[in-house]
């Protein structure tokens, strides 16, 4: 991995668009709603914990996608 791309990685992206701030409300209102979904149908516990960790780190890769584009 080059020093570009590790700056890319750790550097503020700023959503410099329209379409990029809504596609951040998209994901973040995805996630949330499956969020509450899961939170209703699914019995307490360990796997409904990571099910919900999972789910968030989903909404945090979906997220860095959209700002890290070119």
């Amino acid at each position: 991995m080059d020093a570009t791309e590790l700056d890319n990685r750790f550097r503020y992206h700023p959503p410099n668009t329209p379409e990029r701030i809504d596609a951040h409300e998209t994901v973040r209102d995805l996630t949330s709603r499956l969020a509450r979904e899961l939170n209703e149908i699914l019995p307490e516990g360990r796997e409904k914990a990571l099910a919900i960790t999972k789910l968030e780190e989903t909404g945090f890769w979906a997220n860095a996608a959209i700002a890290r584009q070119a």
